[in-house]
């Protein structure tokens, strides 16, 4: 009995949205000497699996930073690959994240993407959204001060009155609306591969997230992984500013 009170609070304590920073693909694939692509593509695969043992443990919302607006300025080749990698998703693994009822959802500017990796999200998006689990957001094209630049911008030209802004005006037009309201904000991030710092993701979304840096690679960030972060956020006191 007790065990089982013990095991229900801490299901309670879940992060309800996750955000992912999924970091240190192409280190990863330096240090086995393979090509910075090499990395992307095992990075997919521990996306699948991460994604899945998420939704599987209750997670409502999994945002995952795929591609930055910063990761232009990354070789040709590379951006092309990456660009890439949702196509070679959507034939592998779509598939497995229907069977998961898991959604498909996607935050970021859309100007200057290939027609084809946009093609690949949409008809994603289409196929899973009828799935009632997990929502799984990639932020591709995404940078945090740039979405809160353009969620003013479209306040402005809608007429309203930016001296009585509130939060929950801007809120509602940043990119994260295609969220439910009540889990547009992470609870925990993560961050991969030993770096310290956000790198201009969710900027106004991460106000109160707790952070989780682990030093594990992305390729090599697996269902265990995604277990201990949960369980040091599950230990964490969130007074939000307060006390308690």
């Amino acid at each position: 009995m007790f065990n089982n009170l013990k095991n229900k609070e801490q299901e309670e304590l879940l992060p309800e949205h996750i955000g992912i920073i999924m970091d240190g693909n192409g280190r990863w694939a330096k240090k086995k000497g393979k090509p910075r692509i090499f990395g992307h593509k095992a990075g997919m695969d521990s996306l699948k699996d991460v994604a899945v043992h998420g939704a599987r443990r209750g997670i409502k919302v999994m945002t995952v930073y795929a591609f930055s607006t910063e990761n232009w300025t990354r070789p040709v080749d590379e951006v092309k690959f990456i660009m890439s990698l949702p196509i070679d998703f959507y034939s592998k693994y779509v598939p497995v994240l229907k069977e998961e009822n898991i959604q498909i959802r996607m935050i970021g500017e859309r100007a200057g993407m290939p027609k084809a990796t946009l093609d690949s999200i949409d008809r994603a998006a289409r196929e899973t959204s009828e799935n009632t689990g997990m929502i799984l957001n990639f932020a591709m094209n995404y940078g945090g001060r740039r979405d809160i630049i353009l969620a003013i911008q479209e306040l402005a030209k809608s007429g309203q009155d930016l001296s009585t802004l509130t939060e929950e005006d801007l809120s509602k037009h940043l990119q994260t609306a295609v969220l439910p309201e009540n889990l547009r904000d992470p609870d925990l991030i993560i961050r991969t591969s030993g770096e310290q710092r956000m790198s201009n993701f969710l900027t106004w979304q991460s106000a109160y997230s707790e952070l989780y840096f682990a030093q594990t690679a992305w390729p090599d960030f697996d269902e265990a992984e995604l277990d201990k972060a949960i369980a040091a956020f599950q230990k964490r006191d969130r007074r939000y500013g307060g006390v308690k």
